[in-house]
């Protein structure tokens, strides 16, 4: 089992994922090896939420130029991970209570 900071590399912050997070809609690059279960459980482990959903993709690297010489980006995985809107029932404690968003991204948008 790998930790969940090996997991989930970094968040993605472009005009598109932006978009997505008023529905709740988090955008991260992820390790290539790693599955939606194995995301789903990093992502709720690390921000302490509820994940609904997790959809990725493999994203090919570009061909860039400099010149005449010819290098290349290099490939990576993008996961979109849905999390819960409305998670906390009535009844918990307030410490095992779920979030409804995730912190870092709150002043993005």
């Amino acid at each position: 089992m790998k930790a969940p900071q090996d997991i989930i590399i970094k968040p993605i912050i472009t005009e598109q994922s932006m978009d997505g997070l008023p529905t709740g809609k988090y955008t991260f690059q992820v390790a290539k090896d790693a599955n939606k279960i194995e995301i789903k459980q990093a992502v709720e482990a690390l921000f302490n939420v509820e994940v609904v959903k997790v959809n990725t993709l493999n994203c090919r690297g570009k061909d860039k130029r400099v010149g005449r010489f010819v290098g290349k980006t290099p490939a990576y995985k993008k996961a979109v991970v849905t999390i819960n809107q409305n998670p906390n029932k009535e009844g918990t404690k307030k410490a095992d209570q779920k979030k409804d968003r995730i912190e870092f991204f709150d002043g993005m948008y």
